[in-house]
This record gives structure tokens, C-alpha cells and sequence, in this order.
């Protein structure tokens, strides 16, 4: 039995009490069901960076941009509730492994109406699928509420803050016209301040910072994994049709350093001081910038090949752009977050802002240098900024001691 399991009373061969778990407990990591359930999200965020790719491509950039921000919006609090539930109240019995199996099941149906979301403005199978997983996490909280005591002002806010929420969404969906956009801004606000005003306002939940952390580095990693996994698709159809031009090899380069650059400066802040819940809440909704950008910059690099191939209705110069503005996008946000935990590879504000500046730069550049020289540029740059921040940071610390 784990350090964490010794403090759940046992009433059951296959149930546990639901106490909240040690905030200081020594080397908690992801459980093995956890990184099954973010394996769910796999096909969500591929179906969302997919239907982007297409709305890019085929010029429809507005109308792409809207919905890929609504679904992923959708796929990101799901997956963020979960977690921080999680690291609170895990007691991985029947009961609490059965209501994660619901909403791995609710993330699928979400996935599987993300194409009808982009093509149509039917949101209703995303609807379906969200309120699948938010009955399955408002179970949770009820069960927390009746068997941890201590915590039970905190978890009846969350439940109810979560019905009202989710009857808002369920009532969106005859929203006619302009209150359908309105009311999707007001119904975020609401769930971004569901957390605040329930920790803030009754007992705070027993999350671990580490293991916080972790799950954050983690999802990282797969929604870096789905843009090599996006980039891979495009390069193999671009190659056995054609072959592999110059152009499509240095977007490959530049893609590549890309990832590998932006893995770098996330991970070197990775290790976040969260012991203060403002801090906490702004490193966890920050993220949802972080991981939406990321995600589009798979899409952009698909943009990328399609229009170094002469396909799709976009320009090189749009193609460039929509690799270079969510890089921008993602490097501005981790320095911010870098910045508010004291922790990262770029938290000098003047050296994010000049690679930020290169990089957009290097989007307008390929009538200049080519679709493929400007894709290697922005990949360099970021490269280079990195190297840049690492620099400053060794020599600080070199002169601190």
C-alpha cells in the first residue's frame, strides 16, 4: 500500500472513503489510469488540429479560428477539472476508476462531433460528450462532499457551480445569432470562475503541486507528439506524391527544430513553484493558451507543406504565418508563466520580445527567402532564443554565487 492509500479507510473490498489526499506527499507521480485517460485526449486534440488544417487550407481562417478556440476550450477543461480533481481526491477504487471510464467515454463523443462543430456550427455531439464528462466529475465532487468532512464547503461549490454552468451550455445550443458567440464568452467566464470562487470561498481542495506540475509537463508532451505525429501525415502525402522537394525538406528542418526548441523551453520551467493558488490558477489557465497554440502550430506546419506543394487556397506567405504566429503565441505565454513562478529558459522579457518579433518577421518573409527558408528561420530563431535565455541565466548564475 502506498503512502497515499494508508490514509483511505478501507469499507469494502473494492471501496475506499474519499479523503482528500497529502498535499506533501513525497514522490507522488501520474497514476497508470491517468495516463490512460490523457490517451482519450489523443484523438481529441488530433480531430481538433485536423479540422483546423482543413479550415486553414481551404481559406475559411475566421470561422476555423472560432471553432478550433470553442472545442478546444471544451477539451482543455475537461482534461484540467479532471486533473486537478485528481490530484486531490484520488483513491483509485471501482467507483472512482468506473466515473473516469464515463469520462474517457464523454471525451470520445466530444471528439467524434468535432468535424460536424467545424463544418456545420453544430455543436450538439460536443455537447453531448462535454456533459458526459461533467456528470462524471460533479459525481465525483458529491462523493467528495459526502465523505471528506473537512472538504465539503469546496466540493459542494465545484458541484454546483458545474450544474449551473453545464444548464447554461445545454441552453446555448438554441441560441440564435449573435447570442450564440456572447453567450459562449459569458458561460467561459463562468467556468474559469467556478475553481476561484470555490476555493476562495470554501475549503480549499488538497492538490499537490508536483504532481500538478507533472500531469501539465506530460499532456505537453502529447500534444508535442501530435504535431510531429500531423507533420509526419503531411510530409509522407507531400512525398509520395511528388517526392521530396527542397522546400518540404526545410520545412521538415524547421518543424523539427521548432519542437524541439519549444519541448526545450518548456520543460527547463517545468518545475513551477504552484504553493500559492493565484499562481496556481494563472500557470493552469495559461496553459490552455499554450496547449490550443501548440496544437495549431501542427496545423500550421500541415499549412506549410500543403502550400509548398501548391495545394489548398492559401498563399506561401499565409503559410509561412500560420507557423509563425502560434510560435509567437506559445513563446509569449511561457515567458509570462516562466515569469509569474520564477522558474524557465525564457523569463528575460526584452529577449522574448525580440525573438518573438523575428519570428513573426520571418512569417511575412516567404516571397524573400521561400516557404521552406522562412519555416527553417522561424525554427532557428526560436532555436536561438533559447540559447540566448539559457545564456543570460548561466551567467546569473554564475554571479550569484
Amino acid at each position: 500500500m502506498s503512502e497515499g492509500d494508508s490514509t483511505m479507510e478501507r469499507i469494502g473490498p473494492l471501496r475506499r472513503v474519499m479523503h482528500g489526499r497529502d498535499p506533501d506527499e513525497a514522490h507522488r507521480a501520474s497514476t497508470p489510469l491517468e495516463l490512460l485517460f490523457d490517451l482519450t485526449f489523443v484523438v481529441a486534440v488530433s480531430q481538433a488540429a485536423a479540422q483546423l488544417h482543413h479550415a486553414l487550407a481551404e481559406g475559411h481562417v475566421g470561422a476555423g479560428l472560432m471553432g478550433y478556440a470553442a472545442v478546444f476550450f471544451a477539451i482543455w477543461w475537461a482534461w484540467m477539472n479532471f486533473t486537478w480533481f485528481a490530484s486531490a481526491y484520488d483513491t483509485d477504487d471501482v467507483p472512482y476508476r468506473l466515473l473516469t471510464l464515463l469520462q474517457m467515454a464523454g471525451v470520445l463523443v466530444l471528439a467524434a462531433g468535432v468535424p460536424r462543430a467545424f463544418r456545420h456550427g453544430d455543436f450538439a455531439i460536443v455537447v453531448v460528450g462535454y456533459v458526459i464528462m461533467r456528470v462524471a466529475i460533479l459525481t465525483q465532487w458529491l462523493r467528495a462532499a459526502a465523505e471528506h468532512p473537512e472538504g465539503r464547503g469546496g466540493a459542494l461549490r465545484y458541484a454546483a457551480g458545474i450544474v449551473v454552468v453545464q444548464v447554461g451550455w445545454i441552453a446555448r445550443l438554441w441560441a440564435p445569432g449573435i447570442w450564440a458567440p456572447l453567450t459562449f464568452v459569458v458561460l467561459v467566464a463562468a467556468e474559469l470562475a467556478v475553481p476561484a470562487w470555490a476555493e476562495y470561498r470554501g475549503s480549499a481542495t488538497h492538490w499537490h503541486p508536483e504532481h500538478i506540475t507533472e500531469r501539465y509537463s506530460l499532456f505537453t508532451i502529447i500534444v508535442l507528439g501530435e504535431v510531429i505525429l500531423a507533420s509526419f501525415a503531411a510530409v509522407q502525402s507531400a512525398v509520395s506524391a511528388h517526392g521530396l522537394s527542397p522546400s518540404v525538406l526545410l520545412v521538415v528542418m524547421g518543424g523539427l527544430f521548432l519542437v524541439f526548441a519549444l519541448w526545450w523551453i518548456y520543460f527547463t520551467g517545468s518545475d513551477a513553484h504552484l504553493s500559492a493558488l493565484r499562481t496556481a490558477l494563472t500557470w493552469g489557465y495559461g496553459h490552455y493558451v499554450v496547449f490550443a497554440a501548440l496544437a495549431a502550430l501542427g496545423a500550421g506546419l500541415e499549412v506549410a507543406l500543403d502550400a509548398a506543394e501548391h495545394h489548398g487556397h492559401l498563399s506561401a506567405r499565409a503559410g509561412g504565418l500560420a507557423v509563425a504566429i502560434p510560435t509567437a503565441i506559445v513563446l509569449v505565454v511561457l515567458g509570462v508563466l516562466h515569469r509569474v513562478t520564477g522558474t524557465g529558459a525564457v523569463g528575460r522579457g526584452w529577449l522574448v520580445a525580440a525573438g518573438v518579433l523575428v519570428v513573426l518577421g520571418l512569417g511575412f518573409s516567404p516571397p524573400v527567402l521561400g516557404l521552406g527558408g522562412a519555416v527553417l528561420g522561424i525554427g532557428l530563431a526560436v532555436a536561438a532564443t533559447l540559447a540566448a535565455n539559457l545564456a543570460v541565466f548561466r551567467h546569473r548564475a554564475v554571479a550569484a554565487r
